[in-house]
């Protein structure tokens, strides 16, 4: 009895470690020495203690891990901060994070309303700084939504904020799904980010990815439970091979429970107003848009192909976010064109508010690559901005970030090229390349602005005309962080042409919300003349011409415009402050003739310019 001591633990071991001692037996009969009369209970004695030995030992070898002895090591699904460094290993570690009553962030400003006109600004808070290093939440907070509320912006679409271990993914293969990326700083950061917008007046989206998920098991939802299956399609269709990553189980109970409350989390913790659904296409389709071409028969998009699964997860998350927040927006990126996509589920549709126009930039890019100027066809132009679904609303860009990503070039960079290095300076002769350049960025983003949506979006940077391509530090380019920047010094620097860029786009947008032009009915476009390069177009009772012609300029050019009155200009391309060569007077009035021409009740004579775009408004 001397041997046996009472441990810490509440059990009874031997006094020199828990071996066997004096004759003790390791049979878990050793109790028989303190109390004789369990004598003739030996045998369950020894049968419950060599049970719990057994448990003891898979206990020690898996730490609490599966049945096959697997060990599962794993960060929480549901955890909302996590940290990473990389000195130590890539993976992240999961961090409780519950700060202080007196350190949490407490919003102040209410939502604003859901806006008539939509004028996205597309943002990553890491390349948001002309300095070789990831920007932060603090730094957006002061530097960028003042710029983005003073270009005339009112929605900010924020990439890459859930989690991601790899920075160079874009924040397309998420790790953490309730995390806020803490490469930027602390979830409250964020937070004050948001309320901060929501005080100017700005709508902030998150660019939700629930299209996949990171292939990480350590510390990711891979391999979560030790099978391949748990929040995935087991074998090969619960994986994306252009993507190398996983691919939800839409159809799983506790998948879709997880998916939606990952949007709620999004909207109730740190107040965003909506959501960019990411990889819209791959969702919708078993081939996930993989080396399959959409040439728009209706079979495509209700056969057998179809992911009937994910278009139904996808028809809950709308009615979700439209019925406990109803001045929330949702955008679809898809490329397929599926049918009722922007139509509410009440009438047989998936719900998004918007979906993203896709073709347009794929235009602009084959043109600028392929076309010489005089060649451009301005009717395919035109029926390629103006080609979307009836009632469904869609928004359209010039370029976004997919323009941008390294191996590609920002539209001025297809225009102007090397030049942009050496001839944006204003104290060098304006030579015809970059003259050439900046008179069709502006003519290009003003035509796409106008006749292309029902809203408009830009890639930070791209407003001015940013140089290069955008590229994260990664092994490839030892880590570089030269072009995961944008580097607003150059508009902000009053001896570069980069502020004339700048200055068009704010009066680009400030004219919109002026007249409305956004979410107004669909223009009439009224002239698309080839021989002279020239559009004309009305919307929201603007009148908007164009003259795309690389030579010709037009005195006494009659156009058509349906409402009679006397027009001034409200834009001008070619006006000095705007980078251009001030040869219109800004003061002419334009007074309408009550007859008929290109199909409108009155016509009037303009001056254009060529590669000039002007805008005229009733006085």
């Amino acid at each position: 009895m001397d041997d046996l001591s009472e441990h810490s633990s509440n059990t009874l071991v031997a006094a020199n470690g828990g071996k066997p001692a004096g004759g003790v037996p390791a049979d878990g009969t050793g109790v028989l020495e303190i109390d004789p009369w369990l004598s003739p209970f030996k045998d369950v004695l020894k049968r419950r203690y060599s049970k719990a030995k057994e448990w003891i030992k898979k206990i020690d070898e898996t730490e609490g891990g599966l049945l096959n002895g697997e060990r599962v090591d794993r960060l929480p699904a549901w955890i909302k901060y996590v940290t990473q460094d990389l000195s130590v290993s890539p993976a992240y570690d999961a961090r409780f994070w519950n700060p202080p009553k007196e350190e949490r962030y407490v919003f102040k400003h209410q939502r604003p309303k859901k806006p008539a006109s939509v004028r996205v600004y597309e943002a990553h808070v890491g390349i948001s700084s002309p300095e070789l290093r990831v920007a932060t939440y603090k730094e957006f907070t002061k530097n960028m939504l003042p710029r983005i509320k003073a270009l005339g912006y009112n929605v900010i679409q924020l990439m890459a904020v859930m989690e991601h271990a790899y920075y160079a993914s874009f924040g397309y293969q998420v790790n953490n799904f309730f995390a806020a990326s803490s490469r930027y700083g602390p979830p409250e950061d964020l937070k004050e980010l948001i309320d901060t917008a929501h005080s100017l007046g700005l709508v902030v989206l998150l660019d939700v990815v629930h299209s996949h998920a990171s292939k990480n098991v350590l510390d990711g939802l891979n391999e979560f439970d030790g099978t391949d299956h748990q929040y995935f399609h087991a074998g090969p269709r619960g994986r994306h091979d252009q993507w190398d990553s996983r691919i939800f189980n839409y159809g799983h109970h506790e998948v879709m429970r997880f998916l939606l409350s990952n949007l709620r989390f999004w909207m109730d913790e740190y107040q965003f107003d909506g959501f960019r659904f990411d990889g819209v296409t791959s969702m919708l389709y078993l081939h996930h848009g993989m080396g399959t071409g959409f040439s728009g028969g209706y079979h495509e998009y209700f056969g057998a192909d179809v992911d009937e699964e994910a278009v139904v997860y996808l028809m809950l998350a709308n009615e979700l976010l439209h019925d406990l927040y109803p001045e929330s927006i949702t955008i679809a990126e898809d490329v397929s064109g599926m049918p009722a996509l922007g139509v509410p589920l009440s009438l047989g549709g998936v719900g998004f508010d918007y979906r993203l126009a896709m073709a347009i930039p794929d235009m602009w890019i084959k043109i600028l690559k392929e076309k010489k100027d005089e060649d451009w066809d301005l009717a395919n132009i035109c029926f390629t901005l103006t080609n979307r679904r009836h009632g469904e609303k869609a928004i359209a860009y010039c370029e976004s970030h997919d323009q941008a990503l390294v191996g590609d070039k920002t539209l001025l960079f297809h225009l102007c090229d090397a030049e942009m290095y050496t001839n944006m300076s204003n104290v060098t002769p304006l030579t015809p390349v970059i003259a050439r350049g900046m008179a069709l960025h502006k003519l290009i983003r003003l035509l796409t602005h106008a006749l292309g949506g029902e809203g408009y979006l830009n890639f930070e940077g791209n407003e001015f005309g940013h140089p290069e391509w955008l590229d994260f530090p990664r092994e490839g380019n030892n880590n570089s962080f030269w072009y995961a920047r944008r580097q607003f010094n150059l508009p902000d620097d009053k001896l570069l042409r980069y502020q004339y860029l700048n200055h068009f786009d704010r009066l680009m947008n400030l004219t919109e919300e002026k007249y409305g032009w956004l979410h107004s009915p669909q223009a009439y476009i009224s002239l698309k003349h080839e021989g002279d390069k020239v559009i004309v177009f009305e919307r929201a009772g603007v009148v908007f011409i164009f003259n795309f012609h690389p030579t010709n300029s037009y005195t006494d050019y009659r156009i058509g415009i349906e409402v009679e009155g006397t027009y001034k200009i409200v834009l001008n391309s070619d006006h000095k402050d705007v980078g251009g060569f001030g040869l219109i007077d800004e003061n002419t009035r334009f007074v309408t003739t009550p007859l008929e021409w290109n199909g409108r009740k009155n016509w009037a004579h303009v001056y254009i310019p060529s590669r000039t775009a002007l805008v005229l408004a009733l006085e």
